[in-house]
């Protein structure tokens, strides 16, 4: 099984915001992994070693200064409920249909759209916490924390 249902997701409450309602079209493009998936995923593209942001150092391409080149405030966008800054669409140009993943740990990686992504990021940056945002076969990456500040890189496999 590669996929848990949302109620089964220990950060299911994001995408029930009573403030941020999604539509039932979009909820249903917002796919928890199972742990062994998620596992998986991250162990392939973020870590081998380090299994939660706050832990990598200059071995993982995170923790590694070379892999940013810039950062941009998020925060006044999202406690204003706009659109995802400008900044970071252009640094990303991804196609709409793109695989996105959004990886919090190594138990626990969300994937979606680009599309949906964008639609719905207001509920995806209530898991702030250093989460990386990863596209299939993509190498640009966005390193969201918990400041209001997003890292634009690209990864290194």
């Amino acid at each position: 099984m590669n996929y848990i249902s949302l109620d089964d997701f220990k950060y299911a409450w994001a995408f029930r915001h009573q403030q941020l309602p999604i539509e039932e079209d979009l909820l249903s493009k917002i796919k928890p992994m199972s742990e062994s998936r998620a596992t998986n995923l991250w162990c392939t593209y973020v870590s081998r070693e380090k299994d939660h942001p706050d832990f990598f150092d200059n071995k993982d391409w995170p923790g590694n200064g070379k892999t940013w080149v810039n950062s941009v405030k998020w925060e006044s966008a999202w406690d204003n409920d706009e659109a995802l800054p400008e900044e970071i669409i252009h640094h990303l140009d991804w196609d709409e249909n793109t695989t996105v993943y959004f990886c919090l740990s190594r138990k626990h990686v969300i994937e979606t759209d680009w599309r949906t992504f964008k639609a719905t990021w207001l509920n995806f940056l209530f898991m702030s916490d250093g989460s990386l945002l990863i596209g299939k076969k993509r190498h640009q990456v966005i390193q969201f924390l918990e400041t209001g500040y997003a890292k634009l890189g690209k990864r290194v496999d």
